[in-house]
């Protein structure tokens, strides 16, 4: 693993590091000499991974926070800005996730996915590249998904708030680029993680998934470099090109017959 100039001694803060993509992305940058900053709700793995990346010469701080929470966000920034510490590095992993019939779906499960995936995610932003733009460098990782390319029936909430991810990055890229930061959209497809499980969609795990190592150090390296959007696949790239060309109904309708779970009634 290279160590990447553009992150050596910077602090960068990882959203949702305690598991999946997140984890990857946390040491990927550690590995690019990066110092972390790990926030997730769960102390226990942010603790681990903090001991393992400390392990290996990586400063580390953990924030326990849950993005549901409106005031998670300004929390991590007094744990961190507030107290001197300067974040270069802003990567917004944290999201989730729900597979089923949006009908019968508990609303809250919906709605969280709207505050995590959106709401923490612009607040977040906000708190942080102002600062960035006040020092004239910084950068920023948005982790979207192949999910935003085209409605995605029983999951859709989260291609729509995986939508508004991508769109948010690439319309902050063009902003704040004249200051000296650098805004890169990460749309991975499948990807080895917890996410089929927490989401109740394991039955697409058969389809194949990347090993999350292999995203997380085409993200660092886009990001690194300046790209305003990477798909870290070559079917995901495929697919962000071909659905150009097709009718949106046309989509959603096979979609919708591959994708509906079983126990939905036709």
């Amino acid at each position: 693993m290279a160590r990447t100039k553009e992150f050596d001694g910077k602090w960068a803060l990882v959203t949702g590091a305690s598991a999946g993509i997140g984890a990857a992305l946390a040491r990927e940058l550690a590995g690019r000499g990066a110092k972390l900053v790990l926030t997730a709700r769960r102390r226990e793995r942010l603790a681990a991974l903090a001991a393992e990346l400390a392990a290996q010469g990586t400063e580390t701080r953990v924030v326990v926070a849950d993005l549901n929470d409106p005031e998670a966000p300004q929390q991590i920034y007094e744990a961190t800005e507030g107290t001197g510490l300067a974040v270069d590095v802003l990567v917004n992993n944290a999201g989730l996730g729900q597979y089923g019939a949006f009908h019968s779906s508990p609303v809250e499960q919906e709605l969280s996915q709207v505050r995590v995936n959106c709401e923490a995610m612009v607040r977040l932003s906000r708190l942080f590249v102002s600062r960035m733009v006040e020092r004239r460098q910084g950068w920023v990782l948005v982790v979207a998904s192949t999910a935003s390319f085209q409605p995605l029936p029983y999951f859709a909430t989260y291609a729509a708030s995986k939508v508004f991810d991508r769109y948010f990055a690439l319309g902050l890229a063009a902003e704040v680029a004249r200051y000296g930061v650098k805004v890169t959209a990460l749309c991975p497809g499948p990807t080895e993680s917890e996410f089929f499980a927490v989401s109740r969609a394991e039955v697409f795990k058969a389809r194949g998934v990347q090993p999350v190592e292999d995203v997380a150090r085409r993200a660092v390296t886009a990001l690194a470099g300046g790209r305003r959007l990477i798909v870290p696949n070559a079917s995901g790239t495929l697919l962000s090109l071909i659905v150009r060309f097709l009718p949106t109904g046309l989509i959603t309708f096979f979609v919708e017959k591959g994708a509906r779970p079983r126990s939905t009634p036709h």
